[in-house]
């Protein structure tokens, strides 16, 4: 059983940072792979980044591709997901997920969920 739990969330301008962390209870962290995934109101959840075991394989979403990176530490059951240049379309909950199958994109493969950080970003 894996624990999930999100922070770093926030109200910031257009064109601000943000550096979310999610931090996992549990043993065998490096035996999962984590990924951030966004939900806006109205939408279907979305993918925005996913990191293997050890960090060897990382997807990002197109629409974050190039301002975001998403990195972890296993000793520190940590990852976290560096947001730059944020725009007022990535306002969303962004929820981190823990999976056994590496750097997924489908949210329907992680088995673990965090309960969500609110990311607003101001025009």
């Amino acid at each position: 059983q894996v624990q999930l739990v999100e922070s770093g969330g926030g109200l910031v301008q257009a064109g601000g940072s943000l550096r979310l962390s999610c931090i996992a209870s549990g043993r065998g962290f490096s035996n999962y792979g984590m990924g951030w995934f966004r939900q806006a109101p109205g939408n279907e959840r979305e993918f925005v980044a996913a990191i293997s075991g050890w960090g060897r394989s990382i997807n990002y979403a197109e629409s974050v591709k190039g301002r975001s990176t998403i990195s972890r530490e296993n000793a520190k059951n940590t990852v976290w997901l560096e947001m730059n240049n944020l725009r007022p379309e990535d306002t969303a909950v962004y929820y981190c997920a823990a999976d056994r199958y590496g750097a997924t994109t489908s949210g329907d493969a992680y088995d673990y969920w965090g309960p969500g950080t609110q990311v607003t970003v101001s025009s």
